[in-house]
């Protein structure tokens, strides 16, 4: 009798390990909702069994290879389980008078008297959740409730293993929080963590942007080509101090001392031809006629030759200032010829330094009048060098990279030791605005630009 009892007790945990196994080797979702409204039977014999999912509605019914949702006794079946996901959330037994009095009288048209409601619930999703409704002729047994609670639990552990994964979403992390009905809507959690996420992106911030920058001579002499010619020698270095007269560089003198050399003799010979012409006009009137046009052609060379003098001189440029020579390579200048008026070198005055940057037309934002530059340099990045910006061009000019940007210079609040010509980063700060302001409106502005809306 003993034994008796223990494998008639062993048979369902046997059926539900069997099924168990069945349904986490199911090869699709059609498998194993067969598997739910079928082979359910093994604990107790039922005559109608249906799958049903929150979002989907009717997923399986027992001996129907597909339902028809649009049929009317699937979406009376809709109804019913909706109506009992909603009231009862562990497994129980359900009969007709339990029902609403529009579903109950359609009970006993499609279902036998003893109904089974075993729910099932999906954290990650609401609507993920359902249940399975069977229905017998004979009242539920405890034992088998409880065998098909466990059964459930199994089956939709590998329902859930061979759904796919939801998209991202609150849910997903466990942040989605439910209404509560029993509160005033002003004092649901939602509602507070939606208002505190809107006054988070409401609060002011500073807009700014990044631009590429570098410290600069604020009021440089420029020294530029006095004439034109061919740059024969350098005086100074690259970066070196130079006082007020100091030579700097000079050009190729030997045809301008030679066409200074030919003035000189012409001027010597119009003398020599006056001399002449002035003696012979003691006695010679037509001799004394032609001391005005010699005098005139005196003139002319005498001009002549001061300009070559001056020419000659001006090819020795000295330095206008003390000051710091910036300029390139004195190898890449020496030998090449040069037009008048091109510029060859800077004279900066030290501690006479701004900072320069560079705007790009996509981060051209408004800014005010005084804003805030700060220069975070490559050679210094942990320390900012503060600016003020002094003026913004008005037009946009090409980039070495062939991009289009607005010069920006700013004068410095205070001193730096690094050196001109050091480059970095320039953060320009404009006005206060809302963090999604902030946030959006780089990606509003491609939207418009891509989108023309």
């Amino acid at each position: 009798m003993n034994m008796m009892d223990g494998t008639v007790a062993a048979d369902p945990l046997l059926r539900l390990l069997e099924l168990s196994r069945r349904a986490r080797l199911a090869d699709s979702a059609e498998e194993l909702a067969f598997l739910a409204v079928n082979d359910s039977r093994l604990f107790f014999p039922y005559r109608q069994g249906a799958l049903w999912f929150a979002a989907g509605g009717v997923k399986a019914l027992s001996g129907v290879v597909e339902p028809e949702t649009n049929a009317p006794y699937a979406q009376w079946l809709d109804r019913v389980c909706g109506f009992l996901h909603g009231s009862h959330t562990e497994a129980a037994t359900v009969a007709a008078i339990q029902l609403p009095a529009e579903l109950a009288g359609e009970w006993a048209d499609w279902l036998p008297p003893h109904g089974l409601w075993l729910p099932f619930a999906d954290p990650r999703a609401a609507d993920a959740a359902g249940g399975l409704l069977l229905a017998a002729d004979q009242p539920w047994p405890e034992d088998a409730v409880v065998v098909l609670r466990e059964w459930m639990s199994a089956w939709h552990h590998a329902w859930k293993a061979r759904a796919p994964a939801p998209g991202w979403s609150l849910r997903r992390f466990g942040l989605a929080i439910a209404a509560d009905p029993r509160r005033p809507w002003w004092k649901q959690r939602r509602i507070k963590l939606a208002g505190g996420l809107l006054a988070v992106l409401l609060i002011p911030v500073r807009l700014s942007v990044l631009a590429p920058g570098e410290l600069v001579s604020a009021n440089p002499a420029v020294i530029r080509a006095p004439l034109d010619g061919v740059i024969g020698q350098f005086q100074v270095q690259p970066n070196q101090a130079v006082k007020a007269g100091q030579p700097l560089f000079g050009f190729d003198e030997a045809g301008i001392a030679a066409r200074q050399e030919v003035a000189a003799q012409a001027l010597a010979t119009a003398h020599a031809e006056y001399r002449q012409y002035a003696q012979q006009a003691v006695s010679d009137a037509k001799s004394k006629a032609q001391l005005a046009l010699l005098l005139g052609r005196i003139e002319e060379k005498r001009a002549e030759a001061e300009y070559y003098r001056d020419q000659l001189a001006r090819s020795r440029v000295t330095a206008p200032q003390d000051g710091i020579a910036l300029f390139d390579d004195p190898s890449e200048w020496i030998g090449k010829p040069v037009q008048t008026g091109e510029r060859i070198m800077r004279i900066a005055a030290p501690g006479d330094v701004e900072v320069e940057a560079w705007l790009p037309i996509g981060d051209a934002i408004p800014l005010p009048e005084n804003a805030e530059v700060s220069l975070y340099l490559a050679a210094s990045p942990l320390s900012a060098v503060p600016a003020r910006i002094r003026y913004v061009a008005h037009d946009a000019v090409p980039r070495p990279d062939g991009s289009y940007a607005y010069r920006v210079r700013a004068r410095l609040t205070g001193t730096t030791e690094q050196r001109i010509g050091s480059k970095g980063t320039a953060k320009i700060s404009g006005d206060w605005v809302p963090l999604i302001y902030w946030m959006l409106r780089r990606p509003l502005a491609t939207v418009r630009q891509t989108l023309g809306i």
